[in-house]
């Protein structure tokens, strides 16, 4: 950004009256994605399971007037490493704020939020029609793990592997 341009940007952590705003941002992911018949999410699910079972954490990017980005993010664990890492769930910039370094802001300060906890790596998931942002992520120096296939249960396949 040339200085004449910038704007003052920060981070803040989400707080509990956030929950539509997180909502609105789930929203419009999914919607970039291609994939808003998934959102099951409702403001209040993420109430309960962000502040009161506390099973992820939020972060939004800022600039003087509003929130232009925010993260989803969580512990997970490697047995290899033999400690925990930053498992980012979302990273999502606002289509009118982007090409502007919002994401690569917010990218690095969950680095550095990953690299005070003492964790051991980061990662995430992206879709593979995703060019963009495979490009970036290429750019910021990750690498993919082409060996390793993502598996899923969740609704009814879920309930009947719990049988």
């Amino acid at each position: 950004m040339q200085a004449s341009q910038e704007k003052k940007i920060y981070f803040r952590k989400a707080q509990p009256q956030d929950c539509e705003l997180v909502f609105a941002f789930i929203q419009k992911l999914a919607a970039y994605e291609k994939m808003t018949q998934d959102v099951v999410a409702t403001p209040e699910l993420l109430r309960e399971w962000l502040f009161e079972k506390k099973t992820a954490e939020v972060i939004f990017q800022c600039d003087a007037e509003r929130e232009v980005g925010f993260a989803l993010f969580f512990e997970n664990f490697s047995t290899f490493v033999g400690r925990g890492g930053l498992y980012l769930e979302d990273l999502f910039v606002l289509p009118e704020e982007r090409g502007k370094g919002y994401g690569k802001a917010l990218f690095q300060e969950l680095a550095r939020i990953a690299v005070q906890r003492g964790y051991g790596r980061m990662e995430w998931s992206c879709l593979d029609w995703n060019t963009p942002s495979i490009g970036f992520y290429r750019r910021m120096g990750a690498v993919p793990m082409d060996e390793w296939t993502v598996y899923r249960l969740a609704g009814d396949t879920l309930r009947a592997a719990a049988e």
